[in-house]
């Protein structure tokens, strides 16, 4: 054995001997008297690469996987990517824009097949960095959310929705991205803090221009959309103007004064403009007032031909600056004040998003939303820590129908096929037509949306194992059993996962939902590598090694909603190793060539040798007690506190005596059968958090009948 245990040099051959040997995949692994267990992986964008976030949720499941498989579950762990639509259509933009092309020019068809490729080149790099930090997930049955099998469970799921009446065409105001070209679900805006300003304008009443009411807004050219001002019904300030009309600034056209609840009395003036093209609460109360939808910004950020000719083609920053000097010429500005307020930016490429009327598909969400909290509220799923179920649910309880069309080209493209002679026909079919089913003239075309991506992630823990088809793998591995992922996607996909599992298969997806803590900087910043405070898992790696890193996340994983993330922790794992590494060298040394059986409690001969064969039960009961309780981190420090405390500090010293004052076979032999015994079954407990060095060092032990630990029996 070694003197020094060096990571590099054993982690890459353990991964290599696992992989090749099969021991990742349950039709492997020996029959089971345990039942299974099954876990899909939060499938990483195709565009991603790993950061620390994805490390602690990767560690926190092979945990799972590998304690599972060790008692006896057979364990299916199923890996894969997401397309990640909007972000890998962008990352392909950016490397056209290098070469002077663009998707126009390309072509769709042509843009497809250059997203291929790229996905074939660059889309399985963090799967091969999940390997680096030991995931043991069975690769043969990856898949990705373009595979032609998970293709057709997206059109079954459509088509299925649509079937129900459940999935219609509409236009309505929606989030769009003027950079991605594109609408967005409420759930893929960020929200960021700017400092704007509050312009306080008056609006004349039709009956007399010299008064007027005035009203705040932070977006002064959205007025020239304008439909109405609206007041709240218990503002007695406004009683007297209800019924009456206003001459829209600018515009000149009269717009009527309505109420309505919705209006904040203490935003402003309290009384508010109202533009029904471009503010989700406005659109509300234009549906309530049956008020006109005029929409003066186009889908390029720039005014259109519904705002005054001297505003058209301006971007949206030029004609607010113009409207505001207008407006002030006019003496129809009645002060200017200084405002910080949140504004929605893309998730993917951080530009304005702006709130337009479009025609766009939509899911109904009203039942859908019922079963979700239903399977939450009747105890079915339950959340770790239990506070997170307070978030799924509000949600639930909140939401609007699902815009689920995207007006990009790479992903799964609605099936639906239109009259080309009115484009208001149309069909869902999985299949064109092979004539126009309404004009019989016409080849019918099928639409140019895709699908939100999380529209085929919602369908990820069942689609991953052959549904539709009822295959094997759904028959013998589905509902799964646990979910672990972060917390900003328990509404963007773990709330759709349920509702999808529940209305597609009638099984809920899992019955336990890990939410862990997010990874910030020890100042308490967000990790981001644009901004300089990300920190690269596979750095930590290739300095400390796989098993220091796991360590270091784990140690850290409290049930606190924050992970300040010190690499101290990552040093003391490699410290921890190292002290592994030594008492095996030790016990090896002391051992000699005698061969142990695997697993036989030696009967002890001193009170020592009861004491460390006490201690470590009650430390194998309790490391079983947290990992039942999903608390890895109090898991890692009940073994860590015995190995070190326990069995190198004291134990190994009394050995040392025993051996040096008794080495016959009386004293000697059973002494050397604790060592090994404790040796061997804490390798085991430790396996599922330092799979490596564990694995490395059981190679090394005199052993009869010894397979590979991966797949030994857990310490009974």
């Amino acid at each position: 054995m070694e003197k020094q245990y060096n990571p590099k040099e054993v982690e890459g051959r353990i991964y290599r001997l696992w992989e090749e040997g099969g021991f990742f995949n349950p039709e492997k692994q020996a029959a089971k008297k345990a039942g299974k267990f099954s876990m899909v992986i939060p499938p990483p964008n195709v565009t991603g690469s790993l950061h620390m976030g994805h490390a602690l949720n990767t560690v926190i499941q092979d945990i799972l996987a590998r304690s599972k498989r060790m008692q006896g579950f057979r364990t299916l762990w199923l890996p894969g990517t997401d397309h990640a639509g909007i972000a890998t259509q962008n990352v392909v933009e950016k490397k056209l824009k290098k070469e002077d092309k663009t998707r126009f020019g390309l072509g769709r068809e042509k843009f497809i097949e250059e997203v291929w490729q790229w996905k074939k080149q660059y889309g399985d790099i963090i799967l091969g960095q999940l390997k680096k930090l030991g995931a043991s997930c069975d690769w043969s049955r990856a898949r990705f959310t373009m595979d032609e099998g998970y293709s057709q469970a997206v059109q079954t799921a459509f088509l299925h929705y649509f079937a129900k009446g459940w999935i219609y065409r509409s236009e309505r105001v929606v989030n769009w991205c003027v950079r991605c070209q594109t609408s967005l679900s409420d759930l893929e805006l960020e929200y960021k803090e700017e400092k704007g300003s509050l312009w306080f304008i008056k609006y004349p009443l039709a009956v007399s221009k010299d008064e007027y009411i005035v009203v705040a807004t932070t977006r002064p050219e959205t007025m020239l959309g304008d439909a109405a001002v609206a007041i709240n019904p218990e503002d007695e300030r406004y009683k007297n103007l209800v019924g009456q009309k206003v001459i829209l600034p600018l515009v000149g056209r009269e717009m009527p004064i309505v109420t309505d609840r919705l209006v904040d009395k203490e935003f402003g003036t309290g009384a508010l403009k109202v533009t029904p093209a471009h503010d989700m609460t406005d659109w509300q109360m234009g549906q309530t007032h049956n008020l006109s939808i005029i929409s003066v910004i186009d889908e390029k950020g720039r005014m259109n031909k519904n705002a005054p000719s001297v505003y058209q083609g301006l971007k949206i920053s030029e004609a607010r600056q113009k409207v505001v000097e207008d407006l002030q010429a006019l003496g129809l500005i009645e002060k200017t004040e200084e405002y910080i307020h949140q504004v929605p930016k893309c998730y993917r490429c951080d530009s304005t998003v702006e709130l337009l009327p479009s025609k766009q598909w939509f899911l109904k969400m009203e039942e859908l939303a019922k079963i979700a909290a239903q399977a939450v509220e009747q105890g079915k799923i339950k959340f770790h820590p239990e506070r997170w179920a307070k978030i799924y649910l509000d949600w639930l309880k909140n939401t609007r129908d699902w815009c689920i069309s995207r007006q990009i080209w790479w992903g799964h493209k609605l099936p639906i096929f239109f009259c080309q002679e009115n484009q208001e026909k149309f069909i869902a079919a999985s299949q064109k037509p092979e004539k126009c089913l309404f004009c019989d003239r016409c080849q019918m075309q099928q639409s140019q949306d895709v699908l939100d991506t999380w529209f085929s992630s919602a369908l990820w823990p069942f689609a991953t194992l052959g549904w539709p088809e009822k295959t094997k793998d759904l028959q013998e591995f589905y509902p799964t059993d646990v979910l672990s992922t972060a917390r900003d996607i328990i509404n963007l996909w773990v709330a759709r996962m349920v509702f999808s599992g529940l209305e597609l298969d009638g099984e809920i997806p899992f019955s336990d939902v890990i939410i862990h803590a997010t990874v910030i900087t020890k100042e308490g910043k967000r990790m981001s590598k644009s901004l300089g405070t990300g920190v690269d898992p596979m750095d930590l790696i290739e300095k400390y090694g796989a098993d220091a890193t796991r360590f270091g996340l784990v140690w850290q994983a409290s049930e606190s909603q924050d992970m300040r993330f010190g690499e101290g922790d990552i040093l003391a794992g490699k410290k921890f190793c190292n002290k592994i590494w030594n008492a095996a060298r030790f016990v090896l040394q002391e051992i000699g060539e005698v061969q142990f059986e695997n697993d036989e409690k030696p009967k002890a001969q001193t009170a020592e040798d009861q004491n460390i064969l006490d201690a470590f039960e009650t430390a194998a009961k309790k490391t079983d007690e947290f990992l039942t309780q999903f608390r890895f981190d109090m898991a890692l420090q009940e073994i860590y506190h015995f190995f070190w405390h326990q069995f190198c500090d004291k134990y190994i010293e009394e050995a040392k005596k025993q051996l040096r004052e008794s080495p016959d076979e009386i004293v000697g032999r059973p002494t050397k059968g604790v060592l090994i015994y404790v040796l061997v079954n804490s390798l085991k407990l430790l396996h599922p958090f330092l799979p490596f060095i564990s694995e490395e060092i059981y190679q090394l032990l005199p052993i009869n009948d010894k397979k590979l630990l991966i797949i030994e029996a857990w310490p009974r």
